[in-house]
Parts: structure tokens; sequence; C-alpha cells
């Protein structure tokens, strides 16, 4: 029996819809099983539905379980738990608490108890051949310089719960490789498609693009810091279509990857480069990231804020993510990250769609 069954964490989602898609049509013999939370449930089937739009019988080789990572056996009946174990040959978890301004509890309960029960399922799967567990670049904290895929502990600290949690998953996940044949995917900050400009939440670079398409003519709107540090972004495609080649490799398992942008611009660059495309004059004006954090509580910036404080810390951050694994393995495939520069203007567009329809509504 060699038929791939594929139980995946995190649909409805992102990262985890296009994952899908991916793997279902690039393997006609592949069956998919997701997890979905219970108030998921009508969204994750209205999603399952419109792959039948994309590919023959797509919609039918997806079967959707309802569970909770941070459940028992991931709040999966029994009958359902031995279906999974029985017949999977590859888990990819994504889920996860996310946002940068996430709460201490809640990033504890789904970024390392989350993880650690999905483990557990892995370890009883009969027939796993890979567990792909999704982490962050940001597991390095406030490291500055050059930071190695196979670096995880150096002493760092965190600038919150999120980073904080999912290095503390990568440590299960780090323990777990002498029992499962483990890879890691460290994305950076992912955008929307880089044709089209689509994401599911309008943040990070996306709330800039909304405040240059917001802002009067002529009003500049000024950059905290001095923007020479390195932002690492990277549109969603690049990363599925990179994870589906590092997960689908004979040679990747026991290793970890940083999916980056390998010629990342500054921060600064990233600005204009929004600034350009938005038709927006750059502005030479420098504040004080602090002030900036304080003028995003003033009436009407307020609805941005509430990761805008932490993105901040970003733009400003020394962190350089070498990726020589990565690098090495897609050698040959084709899979490139785009630069910013060539894919900025779907992003605005997005936005600026976004932006008129909130405004005529």
């Amino acid at each position: 029996m060699n038929e791939r069954h594929v139980f995946i964490t995190g649909f409805p989602g992102f990262i985890a819809d296009r994952l899908i898609k991916k793997l279902l049509l690039a393997d006609d013999a592949l069956t998919v099983t997701a997890l979905v939370e219970s108030s998921k449930l009508k969204e994750a089937q209205e999603r399952r539905e419109r792959l039948e739009l994309t590919g023959p019988a797509l919609s039918q080789r997806l079967r959707l379980y309802v569970g909770d990572v941070t459940s028992m056996d991931l709040g999966l009946s029994g009958p359902e738990y031995s279906a999974v174990i029985a017949s999977t040959t590859e888990v990819y978890h994504l889920a996860a608490a996310h946002s940068i301004g996430v709460d201490r509890p809640t990033a504890e309960r789904v970024n390392v108890g989350g993880t650690r029960n999905v483990i557990e399922l892995a370890r009883d799967a009969k027939r796993l051949e890979r567990f792909v567990h999704f982490s962050s670049a940001y597991v390095s904290g406030d490291r500055r310089g050059v930071i190695l895929e196979d670096e995880l502990d150096e002493g760092q600290g965190f600038h919150n719960p999120y980073e904080a949690t999912k290095a503390a998953a990568e440590r299960i996940v780090e323990d777990a490789k002498k029992r499962l044949p483990t890879i890691i995917i460290r994305p950076p900050a992912v955008v929307g498609d880089s044709k089209t400009g689509e994401i599911d939440r309008l943040e990070g670079v996306y709330h800039a693009a909304l405040l240059l398409l917001g802002a009067p003519t002529g009003l500049p709107i000024p950059f905290p810091g001095d923007g020479n540090a390195p932002l690492n972004v990277i549109p969603v495609d690049y990363l599925v279509d990179a994870t589906h080649a590092l997960s689908t490799s004979p040679t990747t398992v026991g290793k970890t990857f940083h999916v980056v942008d390998p010629n990342p611009l500054s921060a600064r660059r990233v600005y204009r480069a929004l600034a350009e495309s938005a038709g927006k004059k750059e502005t030479k004006m420098r504040v004080s990231p602090n002030l900036t954090k304080a003028l995003l509580r003033v009436p009407g910036l307020e609805r941005f804020a509430s990761s805008s404080h932490q993105v901040i810390d970003y733009l400003n951050h020394m962190a350089f993510y070498n990726s020589r694994n990565t690098v090495d393995a897609l050698y040959g495939t084709g899979i490139r990250c785009p630069p910013f520069p060539s894919y900025v203007g779907a992003l605005v567009r997005y936005v600026r769609a976004y932006f008129e329809k909130a405004k005529s509504a």
C-alpha cells in the first residue's frame, strides 16, 4: 500500500488552504485529512467546495475532521483517531496562534501544547514518512547578526509571547527528531500572493500600504527609526512552492529551513517601494520608534495599533537569516523567492481595492 495520506492542521487558513491545493494538484492519488475547529467548520466546507473549481475531484480527496490541537487526541473520536494513525504518511503542522500580539496563555496553549499533541499523533502513525513543522524565523528572538538554520537556543530573549512559544514548540520538535522523520520550516513575515496580492488579513506591510493610501495628498508619513535593518518578507506562493519541494525531497529529513528572501530589502527600501507603487511621495522624515508607537494611539490610527506597536520593533532589528539549507535543497527546482519590487504592485493593488470597497460600504 503506497498511497500517500496527509494529515494537516491549520485549515482553513491562509497558508494551509494553498498548501492543500498544491498537494492535491501535484499527486492525483493523494488524499488529505484536515483537522478543523468546530467554529470554522462551515468556512472549511465552503473552501473545500471551491477546490472543485480548480481541479477535477479535488474536494472529494479532502476530508474534514472536527477537532482541536489543544485537546487530547486532538479532539478526535476513537474511530477517527484510529483511522488517521493507520493511514497517515505525512503530517503538516501549521495550526498556531500566529499574531505577534497574542497573549501568553493562548500562545502557550496553542503553540506549545498544540505542537506536543500533534507530535503524539505523529508518533502513533504507523506509516509516517514525514513530519513537517511550521515554525518561524522569529524563534531567534532578539538576536542580531547572522542567524543560522541549525541554531535555536543561543541565549536570546524574545520580543513577545509569539516568538517565545514558537521557540519552545521548536525545541519540542527538535527533541522529537530522535524518533520522527522531521522537517522544520521557518518563514519570516508572509505577505500575499505575488501575482494577485491576495491575503486573509491586513497587517504588517499591508498596514503600511493602508496608511499610505489613506493619507491625504501631500501629507508625509514619517518612518520609524533609520530603516537600515533588513525587512524579510516572502509571498505566500513562494512559501507553498518551497515547502512542497522541501517536504517531498528525499534529502531534507532532519533539517531546518529558513524559507526567507535571501536578498531582503532594508525596511526603508520596502517603504520606498510601497510609496512609489501607491503613487505617494516618499518622505525623508524620521521619528523614533517610541514616538511612532505613541502616534498610533491617536484617534483614527488606533485601529492599526493592535499589532503595529510590535511590528515597529522588527523594522529596526538587525537580523540576517542565513538560508544555505534552503538554497541548496531547492537548487535545480527553479523555485526562487521573487524580489520584493517585482510584486509590490500586486500587494498595493489588492490593498487599494480593499480600501475603495471599505470606503463605499
